[in-house]
């Protein structure tokens, strides 16, 4: 590793009413991965929005190289050589992969674009992370979340960058992916390109990190830490306050009783992601859908919700059968979505905390035709109460809210609604390790009350922790169910990886 490429010291940056960042100090070295660790809040996003040059510090200075510079803008900041890769990717969505790659920056001769020359340089980068599949010439708009993260990574390498931000690059990768994307990183290193990572997988940090800065509550609590020889609890101790163990809720007897089944899915097929899917969900159980991303588990969540129309089998619920492809009989029989992608699936960004809670159960308060707005405030407020939900102000924008309390809104509205069935997609995704410990409780609450719970997650250790039962699948075909304990992370590794049924003496085979 090289000499120090950034230095930020003593960065003060100011929102009305919030004090987002009060006196940070980063230091990244040419040739390094510098992991950037901190709970939802702690001011991970205003850093390095000030280091793309989207916000301007009040204090503070930035050293580029050795000297004093102002990043103005962001274009200030991709002349110095900084570009950011955000967790929000800000691709347009109807131009192509090349002209997003080459948006701003159009190549040109004598005043006309050479499209051609654009395409061949994105094919180029493409093929240097791995995905030679994406076309040039696609719409950005109708790639899956993985292939625009791609992209996304390919304008970062098309601006010849020495330093390279990369903000929950993985989120939306399966393990092949994250793979190939970390031996993307390891070339840019031994080539001398910094890279700032964030990621709330502490177990990425150690694979991928050289050094770790930690910040809380917007100032920096310790810098420079080695990201392989550092303990875990030290450095959730550091970004919580608190020592926080990794450990899930304890399991209860309720989901080993033999209790009639609440939810039943028989034969549950979705052309192109599900085929012939079986399995069932007693009260008070929890069941885990693990497999790589493209298995089909959330095509299974949406069909159970009725967000997809399945093409075959049918979604019983108490006995009853739900009508395919309706999402209001689906909600109006109990059942539950936490989507994958809650900013754009679920909540109203710009609408209130209380009306995202109230969203589902709106008849409940209206009065002769018109809502009423403090009804709807009072019940929100019990259940934001109830999950501890922070800031506590429910006619907040939900936008404002850190990714944990964002989840907490979407958990809120069905906790509102009394649902019996509920389908949670990634309920972790983008959440610091305080709040994913709350989650956990409040998932194992609510299995305890009687709730049969689904849950999707592409971390293993969280399926095999947190629920009761776990249904391995691949290529939309179910592998093994079995008991969540008769199961470690390699053994349902093995089986994504073989795609082999396995016979389990416990559940069915596909």
């Amino acid at each position: 590793m090289g000499s120090a490429l950034l230095e930020m010291q003593g960065i003060v940056k100011t929102f009305p009413g919030v004090r987002a960042l009060d006196g940070v100090d980063l230091d990244v070295r040419a040739g390094e991965v510098h992991c950037l660790l901190g709970q939802n809040g702690a001011g991970k996003s205003t850093l390095i929005k000030v280091l793309a040059g989207a916000h301007q510090p009040d204090e503070g200075e930035i050293r580029w190289q050795g000297e004093p510079v102002r990043l103005t803008d962001p274009q200030a900041a991709m002349r110095r050589g900084i570009a950011t890769i955000y967790q929000e990717l800000d691709l347009v969505a109807g131009l192509s992969v090349a002209d997003n790659v080459f948006l701003g920056r159009e190549r040109s001769r004598f005043g006309l674009s050479r499209p051609t020359a654009d395409h061949r340089a994105t094919a180029a980068l493409l093929t240097r992370l791995g995905h030679p599949e994406i076309r040039p010439g696609a719409e950005v708009g109708s790639l899956s979340a993985a292939s625009q993260q791609m992209v996304s990574m390919a304008r970062a390498l098309s601006q010849d960058a020495r330093l390279i931000v990369m903000d929950e690059p993985s989120a939306v990768l399966d393990n092949e992916e994250v793979e190939r994307l970390f031996a993307v990183v390891r070339d840019l290193t031994a080539d001398g390109v910094a890279v700032v990572y964030i990621s709330h997988r502490l177990e990425e940090i150690r694979q991928i990190g050289d050094r770790i800065t930690v910040i809380k509550d917007g100032a920096t609590v310790a810098t420079g830490l080695p990201a392989r020889e550092t303990p875990t609890r030290e450095v959730i101790a550091l970004m919580t306050g608190r020592t926080i163990e990794y450990v899930f809720p304890q399991r209860t007897d309720r989901a080993a009783t033999t209790a009639a089944p609440l939810l039943e899915v028989e034969h549950l097929s979705v052309p192109g992601h599900v085929d012939d899917v079986s399995f069932t969900v007693a009260p008070g159980e929890i069941l885990g859908l693990a497999g790589l991303v493209g298995s089909g588990r959330s095509e299974v969540l949406e069909a159970v919700y009725g967000a997809r129309r399945p093409g075959g089998g049918q979604v019983r619920v108490d006995g009853r059968r739900l009508r395919p492809g309706d999402v209001a009989a689906a909600v109006g029989a109990g059942v539950g979505l936490a989507p994958e992608e809650r900013k754009s699936q679920a909540l109203l960004l710009g609408e209130p905390i209380y009306r995202n809670i109230t969203l589902s159960s709106l008849a409940r308060f209206a009065r002769a035709g018109f809502l009423s707005g403090r009804a709807e405030r009072t019940a929100a407020r019990e259940q934001t109460d109830a999950l501890d939900l922070r800031p506590v102000d429910v006619d907040r924008e939900v936008r404002t809210l850190s990714g944990g309390n964002q989840q907490k809104v979407v958990l809120a509205r069905w906790l509102l609604r009394d649902c019996r069935v509920l389908l949670l997609d990634e309920p972790t995704r983008g959440v610091d390790v305080g709040a994913r410990s709350e989650i956990y409780a409040l998932v194992r609450a609510l299995a305890d009350r009687g709730v049969a719970v689904v849950l999707v997650s592409s971390e293993i250790p969280e399926v095999l922790g947190l629920a009761d039962r776990v249904l391995v699948l691949a290529d939309g075909r179910v592998l093994a169910d079995q008991p969540a304990t008769s199961l470690d992370e390699h053994a349902v590794l093995d089986l994504v990886m073989q795609g082999l049924p396995t016979h389990t003496t416990e559940g069915h085979v596909a």
